[in-house]
């Protein structure tokens, strides 16, 4: 089955016989909310005695945590073949079900990049009192080998959050009012249906504009009204006819973003600049000496850019790492040199300039 004769289509049949068909590395991230096996048991009341709707579909049932364990190993092995090799999958589950799918996924070779909570800011209440107010579920951010090139749009992220750095905990409201699809007796299409503002998110973080995105539990077709949206394409996965209708129903609404207003933030490739182009340049000279930020730690320029220490040789990075006792440094950044002035300037200044001259750009 080819991936561009099923893009920004719902095929209503299961979903490891569906994914078992499709091309081979053939999509660019996963994203599956699969059945979490959380079956209520006994009736659950509110304390005015009125039933609660809890997930009583025949999907979410197995007769065994084996028969679970052996049905999550069957659609994450299909999911991997269809995943491309620096694609990436989400998966969200809650405390039933998430720590058996990470282990069986750490089984499978994939390589686990962040889980992330999900706290719901409006959280259905623990009505019997024995236990917490169950007011989270966890995503698991994967790739298919350690190696993976894959998506991460951390400016878009930080952009999103204020110019601060995206956490791994996530406040986000559960879905209600008029985003949440109802049948025709006015009740809720499907029990978990996920909020658009949490698939807005994984998209924004781990995709880009035309790429394809799989979910094999497709439900309401949150994944697919999304990503509609956000100018990516989509293949739904999902076996319930009712559900299909109210998927395709509410994805054919959704007016897709254009122009400026699909694009974010990016980070700006620079050219790598040596420390020889800076004594290249007259800039800096064999002899001189470069210096920590406070000047307790001190470095010589040699002529072929190496810089050597009382504890160290090698370039900039190695010499500066060796000085902080680190695996790493940025060079660039930690060394000072001693301008006509003396004083202490940044080495990166230097730098700055050079690329300035080069390229016309900083």
């Amino acid at each position: 089955m080819k991936v561009n004769e099923i893009l920004d289509t719902i095929i209503n049949a299961d979903s490891i016989e569906t994914m078992n068909r499709m091309e081979e590395k053939s999509v660019d991230m996963i994203f599956a909310d699969p059945p979490y096996n959380m079956q209520l048991g006994d009736t659950l009341l509110r304390p005015d005695n009125t039933v609660v709707n809890g997930v009583t579909e025949e999907w979410d049932s197995f007769e065994s945590l084996a028969a679970y364990d052996e049905y999550t190993k069957q659609w994450l092995e299909a999911a991997k073949r269809v995943l491309k090799d620096d694609g990436c999958i989400w998966v969200i589950g809650s405390y039933h079900n998430i720590f058996r799918v990470g282990y069986i996924l750490q089984n499978l070779g994939f390589w686990i990049l962040n889980d992330v909570v999900w706290n719901k800011t409006n959280p259905m209440p623990n009505f019997k009192g024995t236990r917490f107010t169950n007011a989270h579920e966890t995503m698991i951010w994967a790739v298919k080998n350690p190696k993976a090139k894959y998506t991460f749009n951390y400016e878009a992220m930080k952009a999103l959050n204020d110019d601060t750095q995206m956490r791994s905990i996530w406040e986000i409201p559960i879905c209600t009012g008029k985003e949440r699809l109802k049948n025709e007796n006015g009740e809720k299409l499907h029990p978990t249906q996920k909020p658009e503002t949490l698939l807005y998110r994984v998209l924004l973080a781990s995709t880009k504009v035309g790429d394809v995105v799989l979910d094999p539990f497709f439900g309401t077709g949150t994944t697919g009204a999304v990503a509609k949206k956000m100018g990516r394409h989509f293949i739904g996965i999902e076996r319930d006819k009712d559900y299909v209708a109210g998927a395709r129903k509410r994805i054919a609404e959704v007016q897709p973003l254009t122009g400026e207003a699909v694009e974010y933030m990016v980070k700006k490739k620079v050219q790598r600049i040596p420390f020889g182009a800076i004594i290249e340049r007259g800039m800096l000279h064999p002899g001189d000496h470069l210096y920590d930020a406070g000047g307790a730690q001190k470095a010589t320029i040699r002529a072929d850019g190496s810089v050597k220490s009382n504890i160290a040789e090698g370039s900039i990075h190695q010499v500066g790492a060796a000085a902080q006792n680190a695996s790493a440094c940025n060079g660039w950044e930690y060394w000072y040199y001693r301008n006509n002035d003396k004083k202490l300037v940044c080495i990166d200044e230097l730098r700055r300039q050079v690329r300035l001259e080069m390229y016309g750009a900083e």
